[in-house]
């Protein structure tokens, strides 16, 4: 049995070797490892009951296959940063909690600040957008070494372009290094290119990412600002100063640029527009990523295999890639799969 690596993946030991059985073998039926393992039967029951769940296992049970190592890891990789994200913000705003406990005191503790400053411990919640935007324009100001921004938008508003572009450009010319994640969708917005475009030939770095969903800015691995409600970033935002806090805010980015696709790569002259796949051309993709014969690709995908076929040849086009194989790498690099 192989070392375990995937817990920090959210995997258990026994749904690990179960992944890891059916990637050596293939297409076997999924009682064949009842009694494979010291978990027993029912341990493996559990395991390749969540692993189905996961989709990371396929096939039914007398013909069950793993999901593409290069397919599953991203997957998990992203479930398990979405948790990691909302727990920053749970931990960021502990009120609710400890207030909680304290009506359950019988000599109540004097009335809680919702800013907190002790044990190395540093964060406010700033409601009013106005006072949102004066710490942005602050922190901007005050930064020595770089900028971190994550902005899950679509479109940007004229009016942020206008108040940003002289704040970002100060930043640059003081030799502050910006690093942007966008969206894939940003990039069909004429006035959004057109801003970022005018960003990245001022010198900030920019990556592209498919789905991007956890807004957020940090300053000099300092100070982050995170939004109060991810649907609704007109509440406010969190403003932390605590360093465990601010570093896993950072690791999250680190995780999602790494992922991400470079700016000039996706707007080079030649790379082709930018499209978001439609719901069928996403299972053809995922199908032709996952299983190696079209028959059972087309099958999966509910379509015949001419469909199936002119659906692939449409995605390598898109995709410019010369083969299947590339385009799979393209697509990964892009976040498509």
């Amino acid at each position: 049995m192989q070392g375990r690596t995937m817990s920090v993946l959210g995997l258990s030991g026994a749904e690990e070797d179960v992944y890891r059985y059916f990637l050596r073998n293939p297409r076997t039926p999924a009682h064949d490892i009842h009694g494979m393992f010291p978990f027993g039967e029912g341990g493996a029951t559990q395991a390749i009951s969540r692993l189905r769940d996961l989709r990371l296992l396929h096939g039914d049970d007398e013909s069950t296959w793993a999901t593409e190592p290069g397919v599953a890891v991203p997957r998990l990789m992203e479930k398990q940063l979405a948790s990691m994200y909302r727990t920053i913000r749970q931990l960021t705003n502990p009120w609710p909690i400890l207030r909680s406990l304290q009506r359950d005191r019988q000599d109540p503790l004097p009335e809680l600040s919702e800013t907190a400053d002790g044990a190395g411990v540093t964060f406010r919640r700033l409601e009013d957008p106005r006072e949102v935007r004066a710490h942005i324009d602050e922190l901007a100001f005050s930064a020595q070494e770089e900028v971190l921004a994550a902005e899950p938008y679509d479109t940007l508003p004229q009016e942020n372009i206008t108040h940003r572009r002289p704040v970002d450009v100060r930043c640059l010319r003081r030799g502050v290094r910006i690093r942007n994640l966008v969206r894939t969708t940003a990039l069909e917005d004429p006035h959004t290119l057109s801003h970022l475009r005018k960003l990245h030939a001022d010198g900030a770095q920019i990556r592209v990412a498919n789905e991007l969903s956890h807004q957020m800015l940090v300053y000099d691995s300092h100070t982050a600002l995170l939004p109060i409600d991810v649907h609704d970033t007109a509440r406010g935002a969190l403003l932390i100063e605590e360093s465990t806090l601010v570093g896993g805010v950072v690791s999250l980015f680190e995780r999602l640029w790494a992922a991400a696709t470079d700016f000039a790569t996706l707007t080079a002259p030649g790379a082709g527009r930018i499209t978001r796949l439609s719901e069928t051309q996403q299972r053809v993709l995922t199908c032709m990523c996952t299983v190696s014969k079209d028959e059972v690709g087309a099958q999966r995908a509910g379509m015949s295999l001419r469909t199936y076929r002119r659906h692939i040849a449409d995605l390598l086009c898109a995709l410019d890639a010369g083969n299947r194989a590339q385009a799979a790498l393209t697509a990964r690099e892009r976040g498509w799969v």
